[in-house]
């Protein structure tokens, strides 16, 4: 009688639960100060591409949604993020380019990247603690030498700094050479313009993303959604 009642009552209390959260949702602010287009308006090879990205992460991060109000630049700013971030030579590992990422983003006061390659940092980094400690202060974080000297490079390319000799000196003294300086610059300098579009257009980052990489089981890099590619 007593696990009977007791899944009756779970049973109800997650459906109330379920249906507390759908009411938010719908309740919720827009994600941005522009409108998001009807997927039937848009250009089909742009429905593809969300729809991929979609089925392999589970949801549709907002960038997608806001880019697709003007689907030229979408097109330009993937192909771009392609070329930069899904590049497989160098030696600049994944967790490297959201690193690079995250922090020129927090320089930024960016919200939405900031939320979004702190956990994408998680999941490649596999070190959720590091990640936060980074979101706080990277240069008394736990980041070896390596990492910091990238970090001081992308953060003057960021914030534009006057780049000297001694950049790439000290670049160089930590294994990076001239082709991965340019690696650690497009990346830094890609991310400084869409903080500012992110900052324009108040974009607001999607909820699942706060506890992306946060839980005991990190899944293995390679079973995340690929980035995207246009």
């Amino acid at each position: 009688m007593i696990p009977a009642l007791l899944r009756l009552v779970t049973s109800r209390f997650w459906k109330e639960l379920r249906l507390c959260e759908i009411h938010q949702e719908e309740a919720s602010p827009s994600i941005c100060r522009y409108p998001i287009p009807y997927k039937k308006d848009l250009p089909f090879d742009i429905v593809e591409l969300m729809e991929e990205i979609e089925k392999k992460a589970g949801f549709l991060p907002n960038l997608f949604k806001v880019l697709s109000y003007r689907p030229l630049e979408f097109r330009a700013f993937f192909s771009y993020y392609n070329a930069i971030c899904n590049k497989e030579t160098g030696h600049l590992s994944r967790a490297d380019k959201e690193l690079i990422i995250l922090v020129t983003s927090i320089a930024n006061r960016c919200l939405y990247s900031v939320v979004v390659h702190s956990a994408l940092y998680r999941v490649y980094s596999k070190n959720p603690v590091l990640s936060d400690q980074v979101c706080v202060d990277w240069r008394k974080s736990d980041l070896p030498a390596r990492d910091k000297a990238m970090l001081e490079f992308a953060l003057a390319v960021s914030q534009a700094d006057d780049i000297t000799d001694e950049h790439f000196k000290k670049l160089e003294g930590h294994g990076f050479d001239r082709d991965d300086a340019w690696d650690i610059a497009a990346i830094a300098a890609f991310y400084a313009m869409s903080n500012r579009l992110a900052h324009f257009v108040s974009l607001v980052p999607n909820k699942q993303f706060y506890l992306l990489g946060r839980s005991s089981h990190i899944p293995d890099s390679k079973s995340e959604p690929a980035a995207p590619r246009v």
